[in-house]
This record gives C-alpha cells, structure tokens and sequence, in this order.
C-alpha cells in the first residue's frame, strides 16, 4: 500500500522468506558427537536466535533471526518490521560473526541500546534487551523450534479469539487506535467494516448454542480468508466482527463488504449433519479528519450496520462522510 508498516504479523514455522529459517542452515551452538565407528550418538538441539518484542500492543510477537544479517527498522524492506516513529527505517542490523551475533547502529536518530547503554556495536547475549528509538524493546534470545513455537502460541493466546480464529477485541482496539494516528499523520484512508449474522438469535434458539459456535467459528474462518494480509479482522463481540482495512477509500471498502456479503450468502455452515445457510449485514465507514477518537470511526460503522439491518438485512450500507 506504499507505507512503512507491515504486511503482516504472522511468522509460520518453518522457511521464512528474508530470515533464513531453514533446516539446511548451520545450527549456532549446536554440536554432534560421532564414534569412530561413524555413529551418531548425541545432536544437541538446534539452537537459534530470536527476538521477543516486549512492549507494545504486540508485546510477545517473535522474530527469527536465523540469517548472517538481519535489518530492523520501519522500512518494508527490514527484516525485521518495527512500527515506532521514533525508530528509524533502517535503525540497526544484527550480523552473525563466528559463533556470535553482533547489532550495530545504522545512524539511527534516536538511537540504539543495550541494557540501557546506547551502543555504536556490540555483541549480545542471550537475555540481552534492546531499545530501539524511544519506546521500543525487544529482548534477544537463544533457542530451539519448541521454544519459539511456545512464544508464537502465547502471542496468539493472548491476541486471539479462541473460537474464531480472528484477533480478540483488545487487539483490535489497540490496532485501530495505532491506525487513525497513522491516517490522521499521513493523510492516508482508512476504513473499517463492521458486520453480523442476520437473525443469528434464531440459530441459538432452534439449534442450540454449540451449532452457534459452530456457526461463529466458520464465519471467523471464511472472513480471515477473504481479508489482505495487512488487514485485521477480529471479533467485536458474541456474532459481530470487524475488519480494519488500510488504505483503501469508501467505495473500495464497498465492494469489499459486498465481497464478503455474497461469500456468506454462498457459503454453507456446517452444524453436525445439518447444513445452515445464513446471511450478514455490513456496515462501511471510512475515517474523517474531524473524528479524534477512534469510537468515532466504530459509532460511524456500527451505524452503518443497523441502517443495513433497517433497510432489510443481507446488505451493506455506507456511512455517510460529514
């Protein structure tokens, strides 16, 4: 979309593209003991080095540093993608020496620290807390696939709708309050979209409340298919859900609620040996230089929604701008 944030917060298991995480890298610290017969008796686990970010809405997102350099900084092009203003787009690296990794300040404005020491280069330890800019920090960590795959599980834990799959309503909170600042400094658009199941009362009512979750858990499914990588979708609360859709402007964010209104109407919800066919209703709301607070935007498309509702249900409606 042409800014500096990222396109995503997810970091699967396995080869990440920029990183290195691959099994055919060399394991740092890890070692093998081999008979003179050939054998292998003993590979001690693979041991790699990571970043914990530790403040922030994001707090416990884990970066892999499993390349000979990786860059962190607010460009698209870091390796590792930090959203502060106070941090520079290419603010620092992490380069691998021998069996050490080394960070070095790349001119940063604000510059960088280790355990509070503002450093020019140094090496880490594991353990070691960076601060990036003013406010940022991230501690560096050695370890193995189980223990970053904890930390990923914890992040998402806390940051997830166990049900759905979609970002929890805190997450969501956070993430739009972030995106109007950024809208309102750039002068970027921003829209959001808030959307429910038609008559879902109805659901519970006739086929129990474990259909509806059934029901909810494959909405949260379908929606997280059908948004952008650079979009969160999340769970407003019981059967509405809400998407944050970047840089796009309200007609746009028109045919996107369309796209998902007609995905829904199209889709089949499984509940045991009955199949559903539901609706939803969405509203559309695109930000505005007079709305200083962000429940001003969620007022904007919640309205939006019960006009749809009003005017018949399986619809989208726009909100209108002032």
């Amino acid at each position: 979309m042409g800014d500096d944030r990222r396109a995503s917060w997810r970091y699967p298991l396995g080869r990440v593209s920029g990183f290195g995480y691959d099994s055919d890298d060399e394991d740092e610290l890890g070692r093998t003991i081999i008979t003179t017969r050939g054998e292998v008796l003993e590979r001690s686990r693979a041991v790699r080095a990571h970043l914990l970010l530790l403040t922030g809405p994001e707090a416990g997102r884990v970066f892999p540093i499993e390349s000979h350099e990786a860059t962190l900084g607010r460009s698209a092009a870091a390796t590792v993608r930090l959203e502060d203003d106070s941090i520079s787009r290419v603010h620092c690296r992490i380069v691998r020496v021998g069996d050490e990794r080394i960070v070095e300040d790349m001119g940063s404005a604000n510059g960088t620290y280790v355990n509070d020491e503002r450093i020019t280069r140094a090496s880490l330890k594991d353990g070691d807390k960076l601060r990036i800019g003013e406010t940022t920090v991230v501690r560096y960590a050695l370890g193995d696939r189980l223990d970053e795959r904890f930390q990923q599980q914890m992040y998402d834990a806390a940051l997830r709708d166990a049900l759905t799959g979609a970002f929890n309503k805190r997450y969501f909170l956070d993430c739009l309050a972030k995106e109007v600042r950024f809208a309102a400094r750039h002068r970027t658009e921003l829209c959001l979209l808030m959307f429910d199941i038609d008559h879902f009362k109805r659901v519970n009512d006739t086929h129990g409340h474990l259909a509806g979750d059934q029901v909810l858990a494959q909405l949260g499914q379908l929606s997280l298919a059908l948004v952008r990588a650079e979009d969160v979708c999340a769970r407003y609360g019981g059967e509405e859900f809400a998407v944050v859709a970047r840089a796009i402007s309200l007609a746009q964010g028109g045919l996107f609620a369309e796209r998902l209104r007609a995905q829904v109407e199209a889709a089949a919800f499984d509940i045991g040996a009955q199949t559903l066919r539901l609706t939803v209703s969405v509203g559309v709301a695109l930000w505005q230089p007079h709305m200083t607070e962000p429940a001003a935007l969620v007022a904007a498309a919640d309205a939006a929604l019960y006009a749809a509702k009003r005017a018949g249900r399986n619809q989208f409606a726009l909100s209108t701008p002032l």
